[in-house]
């Protein structure tokens, strides 16, 4: 069946995991329909009249993919037009709404009462977590034991990207080996800077009282406060670095070589763009350079200064 004339409705919490099911759809309608113009719109966009635009395609392709994220955050005026067209998609349009996090059940049956199919994506429960580090170790024909993805998830934590970034790792540095929870110990064990790096993802994705939690956990386990600040102060000159080049038409490696990130990491950069703007990142800057200086000796209770710093960042991020 043709994923033309209709519409998916992606719902879910979890970036990684969402993106995977909107990408599975993209990459089908592409398959389909080679040289299709692919559009993303955020709700500022369709604010401002992009959603006509995007839908009927362009004089340059044959068809139109039109992803458009956080539905429940559209205006009246925009959720009616969205409406509008999943009632009576064109036949060279492959529509994908994304509602992220929990609730809104009346706009979600509104959608699919218009005619879209949902897709609900569940995060896995704690729980669960060993088996979601497992199978992403099968996608990238890994073999790893139960034992090894307990290890990691101890060593990393719950957020699902980052375990997925782990593995990815692993299997790198170990290829065509079996990961072992040896492995695992040996890589992790030590690395204080890999629980400042979780900290700082969590603060540049704009989850602060996540980050708040990481932070505790990471002092606990060794971390000082200058490697948790400087793993701060290179998320936020990567997404400095991203966003002068964003409207660039380079290849995503040489994105990726220009800011000093792996390429798997510009889709988080391509999120924190959401959250982020580029005065805001400046003024978080000033604030991680101060909370460095305080860390490393002017501070009396290094632990205060840590927190108040995350709070500032944040701070520093809503209101620029």
């Amino acid at each position: 069946m043709s994923v033309f004339g209709t519409t998916l409705l992606v719902v879910g919490s979890d970036e990684l995991l969402v993106q995977r099911r909107i990408t599975e759809r993209v990459q089908a309608a592409c398959a389909e329909v080679p040289g299709s113009e692919i559009s993303e719109l955020a709700p500022a966009d369709m604010a401002l009249g992009r959603f006509a635009e995007v839908i009927g395609g362009s004089l340059f392709a044959a068809a139109a993919i039109v992803v458009v994220r956080e539905i429940a955050s559209l205006g009246v005026a925009q959720l009616d037009e969205v409406l509008h067209t999943v009632r009576s998609p064109g036949e060279q349009l492959c529509l994908v709404l994304l509602h992220r996090g929990e609730g809104a059940k009346t706009l979600i049956d509104k959608v699919v009462a218009a005619g879209a199919e949902k897709a609900v994506v569940e995060t896995p429960k704690p729980w669960q977590l060993p088996e979601f580090v497992a199978s992403e170790a099968a996608r990238l024909g890994v073999d790893m034991g139960i034992a090894a993805a307990r290890a990691l998830v101890d060593a990393v934590g719950t957020n699902l990207s980052e375990l997925s970034a782990a593995v990815s790792q692993l299997a790198s540095d170990w290829e065509g080996a079996r990961l072992t929870a040896e492995m695992v110990g040996r890589y992790y064990t030590g690395q204080a800077e890999v629980r400042g790096f979780a900290v700082a993802d969590a603060v540049m994705a704009g989850h602060t009282e996540i980050a708040l939690t990481k932070l505790r956990w990471a002092v606990e386990r060794g971390a000082s406060g200058g490697e948790i600040i400087s793993a701060i102060a290179a998320g936020l000159r990567s997404l400095g670095k991203f966003m002068e080049l964003r409207e660039s038409r380079l290849p995503q490696r040489d994105v990726a070589l220009r800011v000093g990130v792996p390429e798997w990491k510009l889709r988080a950069l391509v999120s924190q763009t959401r959250v982020w703007s580029p005065r805001g990142v400046a003024a978080a800057l000033q604030v991680a350079t101060k909370a460095d200086a305080a860390v490393k000796g002017a501070a009396v209770d290094k632990g205060f200064a840590l927190e108040k710093a995350l709070l500032d960042i944040d701070y520093a991020r809503e209101i620029y």
